[in-house]
């Protein structure tokens, strides 16, 4: 953005800004997976990455997490159990009920996965320095919240249980 721009002119555009350096995020971490020949899609790390954050969840939650329909996840889940990278678990008071767990097969993909988000997140920030790169973070988070308003979906301070999490 450019210093002289009228201020309503840089707001009218922030929304545009954030999502096009989203955008370029996810592909230049897409090219990085492909060049790693890590094979699977954005949507199966971030199942990955987020059951590593719940791990013993339920399956009901971890699409609330995701904010995907339950039917779009079990047709993730079911690639990731064929790939044995998680496997399900009946839940002891609920046999119907699949609690969600990374096998250790699906560790070292995870490590792969975060090394490659570490990468591109290095070249985005390239010339920007830790206390600026701090206050951005702080910034989205703000906005973040702000838009949450009472609804987190990272249920951060509920009792597992609450998060579907069960022993």
């Amino acid at each position: 953005m450019s210093g002289d721009q009228p201020p309503e002119l840089t707001m009218q555009t922030l929304g545009f800004l954030m999502h096009d350096v989203a955008r370029m995020h996810r592909k230049r971490f897409e090219q990085r997976a492909r060049a790693a020949q890590l094979e699977l899609t954005r949507a199966h790390y971030s199942v990955l990455a987020h059951l590593a954050r719940h791990e013993g969840c339920n399956q009901s939650f971890l699409a609330q997490v995701l904010e995907v329909e339950p039917i779009t996840l079990m047709k993730q889940l079911d690639r990731l159990e064929e790939l044995a990278l998680i496997e399900r678990r009946a839940a002891p008071a609920d046999r119907r009920t699949r609690h969600l767990f990374l096998t250790a097969a699906a560790r070292p993909v995870l490590d792969r996965i975060h090394a490659i988000g570490a990468d591109v997140r290095e070249e985005a920030l390239a010339g920007i320095g830790p206390a600026d790169c701090k206050r951005l973070c702080e910034i989205l988070q703000a906005m973040k919240l702000n838009l949450a308003g009472t609804v987190d979906l990272d249920m951060a301070g509920t009792t597992p249980e609450a998060r579907g999490i069960h022993g």
